[in-house]
């Protein structure tokens, strides 16, 4: 039987058993864009396509450098990445979450924001 990985995505005050920080401040650094990207959208230097495409690019290298972090987070039942973004915009939760479908279709669903 094959394991399907819920995802849900939720602002940094969740607290559910499942919720994976996913921020470069205090979080699980395979998965957060860097301060360089942060920063760099939020001065406006950079924009939200060039923010997606070096975050992509980041979590392709992670892919193949993590292997089992990704593997273990795979392995879950479900998991809500946390940052501090507020619901509604543009933010790289949401980002990771696409990814994950793209790159696992068989593996994923995504569930939504809490």
């Amino acid at each position: 039987m094959i394991q399907i990985l819920q995802i849900h995505t939720s602002q940094f005050r969740y607290s559910g058993t499942d919720r994976l920080d996913i921020t470069i401040k205090s979080g699980t650094k395979i998965f957060a864009p860097t301060w360089d990207m942060v920063m760099g959208y939020k001065n406006k230097l950079i924009t939200e396509e060039q923010y997606t495409t070096q975050y992509l690019h980041m979590l392709d290298k992670s892919l193949s450098k993590n292997k089992s972090e990704w593997d273990k987070l795979l392995s879950m039942d479900e998991v809500t990445f946390v940052c501090y973004c507020p619901k509604n915009v543009f933010c790289h939760r949401h980002l990771l979450a696409s990814y994950l479908l793209n790159k696992f279709p068989d593996k994923v669903v995504l569930r939504g924001e809490r």
